[in-house]
């Protein structure tokens, strides 16, 4: 989501009293945003054209493909963003930041690639949020040593019937042979919010963990992965398509993001 609304606010943020947005010029406002992008086509529809001195945009359609954002480790293969209505106040004119009068809602596409996803996996940027995320997820203790663990050659692949399997080499301190971990989930997507974890299979060096000792960490990993804790911060995503096939994901999603979301805080170039 992020990425969304970077790209967003660098085409909102172009609309000014002093002249009109078009097509091009918005383009190449998301162009500056990207270290990539193979294809990228930008339309601001607006009738009457008077509106947009006033903020405001009827619709806002972005369609692109082999996109990467600046200081981002992952690569889109595909992406389609159209929005609703948008009306922005006088106050973010000229200004990096949009500030909103409505809620900004749309709906987008998105597909990823099983080897931008995997390269993604190898980059500082995840290594990062991975650990934060781990330590949430098995209810980590802050009084114990962080540098116990250490993950490498993370890698997943894509399979048929929306399943996923996922490699990782864990080194624990004071051992001299790592552990291959290999795991293998379905996912289902409960109420277009919910991403459940089903019938997990975990082999560690080639032998199966029994599942008594893997469904704690997977109720835990199930609770966090609910949408819905996102609407604390402004923003509501709800799922409309989730097909996985071997070698690419394709998602579809309905999004609303308030004027007040922290995402609208991010900074840009």
């Amino acid at each position: 989501m992020e990425f969304i609304a970077i790209l967003l606010s660098g085409v909102l943020g172009i609309i000014s009293p002093a002249g009109l947005v078009i097509d091009r010029t918005a383009e190449n406002a998301i162009r500056k945003q990207l270290s990539q992008a193979e294809k990228l086509q930008v339309r601001v529809d607006n009738a009457p054209t008077h509106q947009l001195l006033q903020g405001k945009v009827n619709r806002l359609r972005i369609a692109g493909r082999g996109l990467k954002l600046k200081g981002q480790g992952i690569r889109i293969a595909a992406l389609e963003v159209e929005t609703d209505a948008i009306e922005l106040t006088s106050l973010s004119f000229n200004r990096k930041r949009p500030l909103f009068k409505q809620p900004l809602q749309g709906g987008l596409r998105l597909v990823l690639n099983q080897q931008d996803l995997n390269q993604f996996l190898r980059s500082p940027q995840f290594n990062s949020w991975l650990g934060k995320f781990s330590r949430k997820s098995i209810n980590y203790d802050k009084t114990s040593n962080r540098n116990t663990y250490k993950l490498s050659e993370t890698k997943v692949k894509f399979l048929a019937n929306n399943r996923l399997s996922l490699q990782v080499k864990l080194q624990e301190k004071g051992q001299d042979k790592p552990l291959l971990i290999l795991a293998e989930s379905g996912i289902n997507i409960l109420a277009g919010r919910k991403i459940k974890l089903v019938q997990p299979v975990v082999l560690v060096n080639g032998e199966q963990v029994p599942p008594q000792f893997i469904n704690q960490i997977v109720n835990n990993l199930n609770q966090n992965l609910d949408l819905a804790q996102l609407e604390g911060d402004g923003l509501q995503v709800r799922l409309l398509k989730w097909d996985m096939k071997p070698d690419k994901i394709e998602i579809a999603a309905f999004i609303r993001i308030e004027p007040s979301a922290k995402l609208w805080e991010t900074p840009r170039s």
